[in-house]
């Protein structure tokens, strides 16, 4: 299916490693232009080259996401190299462990910046070129703001606010015609997972009593999968589609486990 996106400007946060990876491949071969902005020099510059090799249309920035300045620079550079961003991808975040009983303060709120609040400031500096375009933005968002998982206060309070933010973003942007949805992960491979798994003694083990519970086909969510419906709800496809909370999961969140 031909999703119309051929040379738009699609920002993705994130967008050199796992689920940002994957949406990055998916918006190239969708003949986008993928406008990555992450602090990982050495990923970036290995999907760049991989782009440019295949020529393909790519642009990134290196910046750090904490930093408020960086990300005003980091669109900025965006709409100076393009002149217009026709959607954003807010992905960028980690599961940082910032629990009630163990963490403090300052710890809370790092997380916080590190998961949500550059969610706020790229949009807040790429509003007027979406204004312009009428472009879609799709947050993605994590199971844990339902389900809570424990020992993760900060990541748990920062998904509550990016599906927050999407239904209030939706809200806002009405007039402009600007369409905001929210993709929702729960057990999805990446290299974090990854390297995550192998924190166990069995980590295979650990890995089988994970994806027995997720009811589609007991197995992990792909990035293609992610992919494949953020580009849809970026996509004109998708023009009446607002304010959603789009769960790709398997069934994992809120079918019976049981099953």
């Amino acid at each position: 299916m031909d999703l119309n996106l051929k040379n738009k400007v699609i920002i993705v946060t994130g967008g050199s490693k796992g689920i940002g990876l994957g949406i990055t491949e998916a918006l190239l071969k969708e003949g986008a232009i993928p406008a990555i902005i992450s602090r990982n020099k050495e990923s970036i510059d290995e999907v760049v080259s991989e782009a440019k090799g295949n020529e393909q249309k790519i642009f990134s920035v290196i910046a750090e996401l904490t930093d408020p300045e960086q990300c005003k620079d980091a669109v900025a550079s965006v709409t100076e190299k393009f002149g217009r961003i026709d959607g954003v991808v807010n992905n960028a975040g980690v599961n940082d462990g910032v629990s009630l009983a163990d963490g403090n303060y300052e710890n809370f709120v790092a997380s916080l910046h590190k998961n949500l609040v550059h969610y706020y400031l790229i949009m807040h500096h790429a509003l007027p070129a979406l204004k312009e375009s009428k472009g879609a933005v799709v947050n993605i968002g994590s199971k844990i703001a339902d389900t809570g998982q424990g020992g993760t206060s900060g990541y748990a309070a920062s998904n509550g606010g990016r599906n927050a933010l999407t239904r209030e973003w939706a809200v806002e942007l009405l007039p402009f015609s600007i369409r905001v949805n929210a993709v929702i992960v729960a057990e999805c491979y990446t290299p974090l997972y990854d390297k995550w798994i192998k924190t166990f003694d069995n980590p295979n083990e650990k890995l089988d009593s994970i994806t027995k519970n997720i009811p589609l086909e007991n197995r992990m969510t792909t990035t293609n999968e992610i992919a494949n419906m953020v580009l849809m709800l970026l996509s004109d496809k998708s023009s009446h589609t607002t304010g959603q909370l789009i769960y790709v999961d398997g069934g994992y969140t809120h079918l019976d486990r049981s099953l």
